[in-house]
């Protein structure tokens, strides 16, 4: 298992994770991405702790998923399976398991204020923290995809599932985007990655 997760997590946090792996007795699956999620936690039929993340994020951004996929199972095993999923119980778990790998021998320098700041108080995905989200993306490998802030007003662009939107405006932290094919506006993250379209 140690050798499995130094292909995906930063050298110093190997060991740290695979102790919580084996104190939480975790069956940890890396899977294909997928669109809706990270990582994923459940307790399977058999009372095993399954939990999944995407093979395909960063090392820092995998790091980041599978310490909060463990901190759901901490929170449920601490305070009970009655608890919100991201309630105050599963942030202070979070913080608690998180806190021991924010430092320099893991994250990058630049990175650590991002994170102590979003570690205060610990949002369902870090995706909501645009500023950290960002700073995370760029350790991703190269691909063709813009940011929404980026692209020019009026631009028309493809998000994953294949709708078409059109840049309409700002609106506080967020941008309105007309989907063509219905007319409806709808609210994106600056940080939404999509596919820039070419028109005439």
């Amino acid at each position: 298992m140690s050798e499995t997760l130094a292909r995906y997590l930063p050298e110093h946090a190997v060991k740290p994770v695979f102790e919580l792996i084996v104190t939480h007795q975790v069956h940890l699956k890396i899977v294909n991405e997928r669109q809706t999620r990270h990582g994923d936690y459940r307790r399977g039929m058999s009372g095993k702790h399954e939990i999944t993340v995407n093979a395909s994020l960063n090392q820092y951004k995998f790091l980041i998923t599978l310490i909060h996929e463990i901190s759901h199972l901490v929170a449920f095993e601490k305070f009970g399976r009655s608890i919100k999923p991201h309630g105050n119980e599963w942030k202070y778990t979070f913080q608690r398991l998180m806190l021991p790998f924010i430092r320099p021998e893991i994250f990058p320098h630049h990175l650590l204020p991002l994170l102590a700041r979003h570690f205060r108080n610990p949002s369902a995905s870090s995706d909501t923290d645009t500023t950290l989200s960002l700073a995370l993306k760029q350790f991703d490998q190269q691909n063709d995809k813009n940011y929404v802030f980026e692209i020019p007003y009026g631009s028309v662009f493809r998000i994953s599932n294949g709708k078409i939107f059109k840049k309409m405006a700002v609106r506080t932290k967020r941008f309105e985007c007309l989907e063509i094919s219905t007319g409806k506006t709808y609210l994106f993250n600056p940080n939404a990655e999509v596919e820039l379209l070419k028109t005439n």
